[in-house]
C-alpha cells in the first residue's frame, strides 16, 4: 500500500483503487480477471483535493482480486443473506471465474495473502487513527469507493449516485451521518444513507464513535465521473462537476469534528 501522512484529523482510505496483481497470481488467472473490471477506478485523480485539505491518504497497492481489504479476515458476510464476494474472490461481479479451472487459491494461500497484504493495511489504519486521536482528541475516517451504477448481482436497478454507509449508525455519531446525508441530498445527485451499501469491514472494524473515532464509507456511482465500460476512461468534465460535492462532504466532516474540540 501507499501512505501519505497529513496534518488534519482525517484519514482517507482507498482499499479498492489498485489494479496490480503479482505475476505468480496473474499467471493462473483468466483474461477477465487480468482486466480487473471491478476496480474502484481513478479515485486518486477524483479526490485530487485531499492534500490541500491536509488529509492522510492510504491506498491499496494490489487489486481487490488479490485480497479484498474491505472484507473481514475471518470470512464472515457483511450482508447476511445477500450475495457478496469473499476476502479472496474467485469470480467477478458478473460471476466470471477469476482463475483457470483448478487454479483457485487454497486455504494456505488465502492465509498468506491475508498476512502479506490485508493485515498491514489494517494495521496502518489503526496506527494512523490512533495518532490522529492522540494529536486532535478525535479521528475521522473516510473510506472511498466506487462501483458501476448497475450490478444486478448485488442490487436491483440503478444505484443512487452517492451511497453513504455507517453500518446502520454504528460507525460514526448520528449527527455526523445526518449532516453528511443532508449535504449529499442537497447536491443535485441522488443520495442514500445506509442503503444497499452500509459500509464494509473497514468502517465497521475501525469506527468507534464512543471512543472518538468516526468512520464513514462513500460508495460512488462510477457514472458520475467516468465511463463504466472498458477502457474505463476518466471524464474530467463529469469529475469537475462532482468534486465540489465530494469536497463539501469532507469539509462537513472536518467542520463537524472541529466543533468537538
Amino acid at each position: 500500500h501507499s501512505f501519505r501522512r497529513g496534518t488534519a484529523p482525517l484519514l482517507v482510505s482507498m482499499p479498492h483503487s489498485a489494479t496490480a496483481i503479482p505475476d505468480d497470481v496473474a499467471a493462473r488467472m483468466t483474461d477477465a480477471a487480468r482486466s480487473v473490471p471491478d476496480t474502484d477506478w481513478h479515485l486518486d485523480r477524483l479526490y485530487d483535493f485531499l492534500h490541500a485539505l491536509g488529509a492522510s491518504v492510504l491506498a491499496a497497492g494490489w487489486s481487490r482480486y488479490v485480497v479484498d481489504l474491505n472484507r473481514p479476515s475471518g470470512g464472515g458476510s457483511l450482508y447476511p443473506g445477500q450475495d457478496v464476494t469473499g476476502i479472496v474472490p474467485v469470480d467477478t461481479f458478473e460471476r466470471a471465474p477469476l482463475y483457470a479451472t483448478g487454479a483457485e487459491p487454497g486455504a494456505a494461500e488465502i492465509d498468506r495473502r491475508i498476512d502479506t497484504y490485508w493485515r498491514p493495511y489494517h494495521r496502518q489504519i489503526a496506527q494512523e487513527l490512533a495518532r490522529l486521536k492522540a494529536a486532535h482528541g478525535y479521528a475521522l475516517l473516510w473510506d472511498a469507493h466506487s462501483i458501476r451504477s448497475v450490478v444486478p448481482r448485488f442490487f436491483d436497478g440503478r444505484l443512487p449516485d452517492l451511497n453513504l454507509g455507517t453500518g446502520g449508525g454504528a460507525t460514526c455519531a448520528p449527527d455526523l451521518a445526518a449532516r453528511l446525508h443532508d449535504v449529499a441530498r442537497a447536491s443535485g445527485y441522488s443520495a442514500v444513507l445506509d442503503g444497499r451499501f452500509m459500509g464494509g469491514h473497514i468502517v465497521r472494524a475501525h469506527g468507534d464513535p464512543a471512543a472518538g473515532v468516526h468512520a464513514v464509507q462513500l460508495e460512488l456511482c462510477q457514472a458520475t465521473y467516468m465511463d463504466e465500460a472498458p477502457p474505463y476512461t476518466f471524464r474530467e468534465e463529469l469529475a469537475a462537476a462532482l468534486r465540489p460535492t465530494l469536497r463539501a462532504l469532507i469539509d462537513a466532516m472536518l467542520d463537524w469534528g472541529a466543533a468537538l474540540s
